[in-house]
């Protein structure tokens, strides 16, 4: 499986397009733990999913509607929340943002 390596400069760390207001940014990875960086526009949706991946996110900037297993709250600056693998969850950008996410083991999908 590959990895990130330990270390990644930020400058070294490509934006990619995924369409509908969202560009994400790969961080650091290996087979246990990665983590991204995502920007959102406002009115920009991610979509209600799910995925076996337990997750955790930090709101960086910005003001979402994240939903979790049918609650919803608004998060802003400073504010996180976690998932675990297999629950139906979303968020919707209410204010344009950045959110910084992690995921246990990595998510081979978005190598």
């Amino acid at each position: 499986m590959p990895t990130s390596g330990p270390f990644l400069h930020g400058r070294d760390a490509q934006w990619q397009e995924m369409g509908e207001g969202r560009r994400m940014q790969m961080l650091c990875y290996n087979d246990e733990l990665m983590m991204l960086r995502w920007e959102f526009a406002t009115g920009a949706v991610g979509s209600p999913h799910t995925h076996p991946h337990a997750q955790a996110a930090y709101i960086e900037s910005g003001l979402f509607d994240v939903t979790i297993d049918g609650n919803t709250q608004r998060l802003g600056p400073g504010s996180s929340y976690v998932v675990a693998g297999g629950v139906l969850h979303g968020a919707v950008c209410i204010e344009a943002g950045t959110m910084v996410d992690s995921f246990t083991p990595m998510r081979e999908d978005y190598i």
